[in-house]
């Protein structure tokens, strides 16, 4: 990892409201979710709507912390049914970006799950972790540009 850039985004991602962060943490996994391998295609689709639905509903305020971590939970089975490490990881990228609309720290661990999916796809390319960690600061400041023009 580059823990420069990783110190960047920290400092960025604390700026965010807790709404704004979950939104870019989950616009920031939303990549990782091609990689997840599970062994059921149209029960991982099935999942993946169900949890997103609470996440939104959370975020509306229509949904209680104790739905969001059950749907926390539900998205682990993703993790635990994948097929390969790369698919384990993109899970987690997944899972840890829906509990940010519960806890914010979350947010700088999902982050740092999909810099582990780019260091397993890449084994030794510091230019694709950098790569990945300047796509995370770039999406979080255009959330951060949103919210200073309201």
């Amino acid at each position: 990892d580059d823990s420069e850039k990783r110190l960047e985004l920290e400092l960025v991602l604390e700026e965010l409201p807790q709404g704004q962060l979950a939104r870019w943490a989950m616009k920031m996994a939303s990549s990782f979710i091609a990689l997840i391998d599970a062994e059921d295609e149209s029960e991982k689709q099935k999942i993946l709507t169900q949890v997103r639905a609470i996440f939104r509903a959370r975020l509306d305020d229509r949904a209680s912390a104790y739905e969001l971590r059950q749907a926390g939970f539900l998205a682990q089975q993703l993790s635990q049914q994948a097929k390969s490490p790369v698919s384990k990881y993109a899970a987690r990228v997944f899972s840890q970006a829906v509990a940010t609309a519960h806890m914010r720290g979350h947010a700088i661990v999902s982050a740092d799950y999909a810099v582990k999916v780019i260091n397993m796809q890449s084994p030794d390319d510091m230019k694709a972790v950098i790569s990945e960690r300047k796509q995370q600061i770039r999406l979080a400041k255009e959330w951060q540009k949103c919210i200073n023009e309201l």
